[in-house]
């Protein structure tokens, strides 16, 4: 699997070199759910430029990684920021999808004990 500091990529995009990784060992994930985090990925390096990823942490929560060249002067730390925030407020429900998938076929959780988790924190 790609691996970046102790975090297993999902997917990303470059926008210095106009391509886009899908990481092979998420093949089971739906086509719907691989064409949206694409059109995500380009989307966002389309409008802010640099290089934008999608990872999971040691615990599998998704999370979004911007970065950029040191040379390039286009790339806008605070909107490429603003953006992140605003992608992971508008896909919420798609990020906790892929939480649970990666808790459930990678990490091998029993589901029922995660869906016990969720119904706790449902409660409070």
């Amino acid at each position: 699997m790609a691996n970046t500091e102790d975090k297993i990529v999902l997917c990303g995009s470059n926008a210095y070199e106009k391509k886009y990784y899908f990481n092979k060992e998420f093949d089971k994930i739906p086509e719907s759910v691989k064409e949206e985090l694409h059109i995500m990925c380009v989307l966002f390096t389309e409008e802010v430029g640099g290089i934008f990823l999608i990872a999971f942490d040691e615990d599998g929560l998704p999370i979004i990684q911007t970065d950029s060249d040191p040379d390039d002067f286009y790339y806008d730390e605070i909107s490429a920021g603003l953006l992140v925030k605003e992608v992971q407020k508008k896909k919420r429900e798609l990020f906790e999808a892929l939480g649970l998938y990666y808790r459930v076929f990678v990490l091998k959780e029993d589901p029922a004990q995660i869906l016990a988790e969720l119904g706790g924190e449902h409660e409070q």
